[in-house]
């Protein structure tokens, strides 16, 4: 006689982009082990490979491609399928902002954090009169370099990238530009027109774009101020 199959659970949430709710399940066990391995391999394709097979199994609604998905979503995407897998509270040990020494142990309900969004914040920059860009949100490679990048940090050229790899496109009253159908050399060279006013745009558009963060009250246990930490990203909740 076969063993028994245990029943997995479902649960639903709302993606943050689209408002739309979508079905999802916990991580089985073989794969957390994955998840697992990839990460002590501080690999980024393997830990990149691991994640994108894990969403893919773990997400039940039909038509979500993981890879087009922003980078906020993601995040808490993968935050609630940890939560309801692993437990859905975290300690997480930070450094009281009044030293910045001394160590403080909260423990934090992964329910409780959401994604907050900017009413500010807008994907159409205007660059002059005649000119305006259209953005997308970073995807899932960008959330594993936020992540779960071993290296040094980005550097000018990278930043470049990122940004040229989130406009969608070009446009004025006449035509329309899809970013899609040149090189990103082209666009990086587009970038590297732009004057400091323009520039600053685009930043804003990453400074206000919809991120995973959570406002916490701490007392310094040697000093007794308290401070307010806000912890932003994915890996604020896994240190």
């Amino acid at each position: 006689m076969p063993l028994p199959k245990i029943a997995t659970p479902t649960y639903e949430l709302v993606l943050p982009s689209t408002k739309k709710p979508i079905q999802y399940r916990p991580f089985l066990v073989k794969e957390e082990k994955l998840l697992v391995l990839a990460l002590e391999t501080e690999d980024t394709k393997q830990i990149t490979n691991a994640i994108k097979g894990v969403l893919k199994s773990c997400i039940l609604t039909r038509g979500i491609k993981v890879e087009k998905l922003p980078t906020f979503d993601i995040e808490y995407l993968f935050l609630n399928i940890r939560g309801k897998s692993v437990g859905e509270e975290v300690e997480v040990v930070i450094n009281a902002p009044d030293d910045g020494v001394t160590p403080i142990t909260i423990t934090i309900n992964l329910d409780e954090i959401q994604v907050q969004e900017d009413p500010e914040h807008n994907k159409q920059i205007r660059l002059n009169d005649e000119l305006m860009m259209e953005m997308s949100y970073p995807s899932l490679d960008q959330f594993i370099k936020n992540n779960f990048d071993f290296g040094a940090g980005a550097n000018i050229d990278q930043s470049f990238e990122l940004i040229a790899s989130c406009i969608d496109k070009i446009y004025s009253e006449d035509e329309v530009w899809t970013t899609s159908d040149v090189s990103k050399k082209e666009v990086i060279e587009f970038l590297e027109q732009m004057n400091s006013v323009q520039f600053k745009e685009i930043e804003r558009f990453f400074e206000t774009m919809p991120k995973l963060a959570h406002t916490i009250e701490v007392v310094n246990p040697k000093t007794q101020v308290e401070s307010t930490v806000v912890l932003e990203g994915l890996s604020s909740f896994f240190v």
